[in-house]
C-alpha cells in the first residue's frame, strides 16, 4: 500500500493551528527594555534618532518603570546621562550620581515586581566617551585601573539596591573583580550579567545619541573584530570561569551565528541585545511604509529567541510584551 501523500501544509492552515505547533514562542518575561535617565530633566526628553525612546526624568522613569512591569516585560535595564564628566566618570561611582538615584528610584517603585538591572560602565561618565580610565599619556584605557573603578562602581549600584549589574566596558578580568567586589562588600545576591561578546558594531550610533556620548575616534581596542567568532566563544568560557551568572551578545542581528554557538557551549542563561542601530533602521523603514512594523518587530524577536538567547533586551520590549499577551 502506498503511504499517504505528505502535506506538510496542513500544519500552516490557519492561525489556530499555526500557533498549536509553533517550534519557538517569546515571553514578555524574556524581554528587558533599557532606559536612560537624564540628570536635571524635568519633563522626559525624545531621541531623534531612537523614535519612541525617550531620556526620562526621574518621575517619568519611575512611571515607565511601572507601565513595564504592567506589561510583564521581564527587566528593565538603566542608563544614567549625567549632567557633568570628568576624566575619571567619578559619577558613575558616587552613590548621589544620576545612575545610582535612578536604581533607588525604581527600586522604591517596583520592588521585586522585575528585575533591575544596571550598566556597569564608565563611558556615560568619561569626558572623553571611553569604557575606562586613559593611561597617563592618554593614547589608550587602562585596563587594570578601569577594573579598580569598576569594583567601585559595583558596589555602589549594589547599595542602591540592584538586582543585577552588567559589566559592559569589555576589559579583561572585569566580571571577576565585579564578582569579588560584590562578595567582599556583602552582596553576594546581586547577579552579574556580562557582556561577554560586544562588537565594535556599527550599530551603537543612535545609543551614542541617547546617552550624549563624549567619544571621538572608536573602541576598538577592547570591543570585539565584528569578524570573529572563536574569540567570542573564549571570552565568553572566561567570565563564565571568572562568575558570570548570565552572558550576553551585543549586538543581536547581525550576529545570531555567535548567540547560537554561544547557547552551545554554556549552560548559563544567553541573553542578547538588540541594539539602538537594529531598532531605528526598522523604525525608519516602517516610517516609509516599506515594512509591516509590528510583523518586523517581532520577526526579529523571533529570530534572536530561536538563535538560543533567553532574554532580549530591546527598546521594543514594552509594546512587544503587549503584542504578545494579547496574541497569546
Amino acid at each position: 500500500m502506498p503511504y499517504p501523500e505528505i502535506r506538510p501544509r496542513r500544519l500552516r492552515r490557519n492561525a489556530a493551528v499555526r500557533r498549536l505547533v509553533s517550534e519557538t514562542r517569546v515571553d514578555p518575561a524574556e524581554l528587558v527594555v533599557p532606559m536612560f535617565v537624564k540628570e536635571g530633566l524635568t519633563e522626559p526628553r525624545a531621541v531623534a534618532s531612537l523614535p519612541g525612546v525617550l531620556q526620562h526624568s526621574r518621575d517619568s522613569l519611575r512611571k515607565a518603570a511601572v507601565e513595564a512591569v504592567q506589561a510583564g516585560v521581564g527587566g528593565i535595564m538603566l542608563f544614567g546621562v549625567p549632567e557633568t564628566r570628568d576624566e575619571t566618570g567619578s559619577g558613575g561611582i558616587d552613590p548621589a550620581g544620576i545612575l545610582n538615584v535612578a536604581i533607588r528610584d525604581v527600586i522604591s517603585e517596583v520592588g521585586d515586581a522585575t528585575v533591575v538591572m544596571s550598566d556597569l560602565c564608565l563611558d556615560e561618565f568619561t569626558s572623553h566617551g571611553h569604557c575606562g580610565l586613559l593611561t597617563p599619556d592618554g593614547g589608550g584605557v587602562d585596563n587594570d585601573a578601569t577594573l579598580a573603578a569598576y569594583a567601585e562602581m559595583a558596589v555602589a549600584q549594589a547599595e542602591a539596591g540592584v538586582h543585577v549589574v552588567g559589566p559592559s566596558g569589555m576589559m579583561d578580568g572585569q566580571v571577576g573583580v565585579v564578582r569579588r567586589a560584590l562578595d567582599a562588600a556583602g552582596h553576594q545576591d546581586v547577579s552579574v550579567l556580562a557582556y561577554a561578546v560586544k562588537y565594535a558594531s556599527a550599530f551603537f550610533g543612535p545609543f551614542r545619541d541617547a546617552v550624549e556620548s563624549a567619544l571621538e575616534g572608536d573602541r576598538r581596542a577592547y570591543q570585539q573584530d565584528p569578524a570573529n567568532l572563536r574569540e567570542s566563544l573564549r571570552e565568553v568560557e572566561l567570565d563564565v570561569a571568572e562568575g558570570a551568572d548570565m552572558v550576553m551578545v551585543k549586538p543581536a542581528l547581525p550576529y545570531l551565528d555567535v548567540v547560537s554557538a554561544v547557547r552551545a557551549a554554556v549552560d548559563v542563561p544567553v541573553a542578547a541585545y538588540q541594539v539602538s542601530g537594529e531598532y531605528a533602521m526598522v523604525e525608519a523603514a516602517a516610517a516609509n511604509g516599506w515594512l509591516d512594523r509590528e510583523r518586523t518587530m517581532l520577526e526579529t524577536l523571533t529570530s534572536i529567541r530561536r538563535a538560543g538567547a533567553q532574554i532580549i533586551l530591546t527598546y521594543w520590549a514594552v509594546e512587544a510584551a503587549q503584542l504578545l499577551r494579547a496574541r497569546y
